[in-house]
């Protein structure tokens, strides 16, 4: 959360192209299951892919949730990179 912008910063702003990170990570990240809107087993099928960011809402303590555009689920900031 606030990689480089700090707290309730949004990391990828609405309309930025992201790239989900890869399944191994996804795998480990939603196996740790500590965040809030925890990643759905369904959503690991979308690792590597580039994607658009369409909302980004923001949680106590700072969590990034990310909406993609025609990809299901919520995305945190940690789960995605630049394209």
């Amino acid at each position: 959360m606030g990689k480089t912008k700090g707290l309730n910063q949004a990391e990828f702003e609405t309309g930025t192209d992201v790239r989900i990170a890869g399944r191994a990570f996804l795998e480990d990240f939603m196996d740790a299951g500590q965040y809030h809107h925890e990643l759905e087993p369904e959503q690991i099928e979308y690792a590597d892919r580039v994607a658009k960011v369409e909302k980004v809402e923001f949680f106590h303590g700072g969590d990034e949730i990310y909406t993609l555009e025609g990809i299901p689920g919520a995305w945190h900031e940690e789960c995605l990179r630049r394209a």
